[in-house]
Parts: C-alpha cells; structure tokens; sequence
C-alpha cells in the first residue's frame, strides 16, 4: 500500500541506524514490523497464567526428573 507519511528526520535515521536497513522505506517496514510483533507477543503474555490446569514449573521440573529416574 503507498502511503505518504511525514517522519520526524531524527527518528527515521535512528529507525535507520537500528535496523542497519538501506533505504527509508526498509527502514519503516521494519519497524512496523518489530511494533507488530511486539504487541502479538504482548497479547500472548497476557494469556498466561489464564490456562486452569497449566502445570508450574515445579511440577514440571518434577515430571522432567521423574522420566530421567524412571
């Protein structure tokens, strides 16, 4: 999609400096893209702990032993 944006020129070098992207517009996607991820993972993040039954790490560790032991 083409869209024209007005990007403040020092955060667009830094987005360019951060990404080591080449052109201006590698530079965006990128960054877009990071945001993106960043809020899919925050989303995920919110979940846990949601799960009723989920084992904790303890009981985990326990079963882990439990299969090398036995």
């Amino acid at each position: 999609m083409k869209t024209t944006l007005d990007i403040p020129d020092e955060e667009l070098r830094d987005v360019i400096r951060f990404t080591g992207a080449t052109t201006k517009r590698a530079a965006v996607v990128e960054a877009v893209s990071d945001y993106n991820r960043r809020q899919r993972l925050k989303a995920l993040a919110k979940q846990l702990g949601t799960f009723e039954g989920f084992p904790s790490p303890e009981e985990l560790a326990a079963k882990r032993e439990e299969e090398v032991i036995g």
